[in-house]
């Protein structure tokens, strides 16, 4: 593999990248930090100035994952005035954002991140979740707003995995307008308690 340049002070960042290719290619379980340095070219304890553990790469590309996740979903939701648009829109920004990003999605949600793992601070994964609880309350009736964010999790993940494990018809997801109008009409159906 032709080893690659990076400027000083980017090793961080590059580990992160080659940590999502190597993710890609065989999966999170055989992901190690060793790997991820020939890949870049660097000396096999140059990875350990940033990430102690294995763990600690994986929760670096969760907390990225879920801050893109926020990102995207807040700039989905600006355009929307009507508490129930703003819903779907959060729920069709975290859809493709896992068909865009499969391999972060993956990690968010990993078994291999021990969930005692702590960081500094409130995480993304936090905020993406009190911003769905936020949604649900202004559109759901209950009296748990948070019990409703669940459901409402439950759906979009559901589907999430659903697609990017190969489960959904390729038909249904020939474009990107396609995987939103799915996901936009599973919402519906959702809402109108079809189902």
């Amino acid at each position: 593999m032709t080893k690659r340049s990076y400027h000083h002070g980017d090793l961080r960042a590059a580990l992160l990248d080659v940590a999502i290719e190597a993710i890609a290619e065989q999966g999170v379980a055989h992901l190690s930090l060793r790997d991820c340095a020939r890949r870049i070219g660097v000396s096999h304890a140059a990875p350990y100035r940033h990430f102690a553990t294995k763990e600690a790469l994986l929760l670096a590309l969760a907390e990225q994952g879920f801050r893109w996740l926020v990102d995207e979903a807040r700039a989905a939701m600006a355009a929307c005035e009507q508490p129930a648009e703003r819903l779907d829109a959060y729920g069709v920004a975290y859809v493709r954002f896992a068909v865009d990003h499969p391999e972060h999605h993956r990690i968010m949600f990993t078994s291999e991140l021990s969930p005692e793992v702590d960081v500094d601070g409130p995480s993304a994964a936090d905020e993406a979740f009190a911003l769905l609880v936020e949604q649900a309350a202004a559109v759901s009736e209950s009296e748990d707003p948070e019990a409703a964010a669940f459901a409402y999790w439950s759906l979009v993940h559901g589907m999430s995995m659903l697609i990017i494990d190969g489960r959904v018809p390729a038909e249904r997801l020939a474009s990107r307008g396609a995987v939103e109008e799915l996901a936009r009409t599973a919402f519906r159906i959702w809402r109108s308690g079809a189902v």
